[in-house]
């Protein structure tokens, strides 16, 4: 249980920060958590691919704050 409460502070928290690194604002608490659960794992997936291990709370939220950065960017590009 307290991993997945963990878990969820890390997502709000990436997405937010996130948020804040590509619009200067958040997104609001439901859309930053998603944004940062979503980026965990593309940042996870990403990070992994080029060969760097992710060790600790810190370093799963630098993961996930530069996946969520990056679907940010690719989404701003859509439109």
């Amino acid at each position: 249980m307290d991993g997945l409460i963990i878990g969820i502070i890390t997502g709000i928290l990436a997405g937010f920060i996130a948020s804040k690194l590509q619009s200067g604002t958040g997104k609001g608490l439901l859309l930053d958590l998603f944004l940062g659960i979503i980026g965990g794992m593309f940042g996870g997936w990403l990070f992994g691919l080029l060969g760097i291990s992710v060790a600790g709370w810190l370093g799963e939220l630098v993961c996930a704050v530069v996946g969520a950065v990056i679907i940010l960017w690719v989404v701003s590009k859509m439109k």
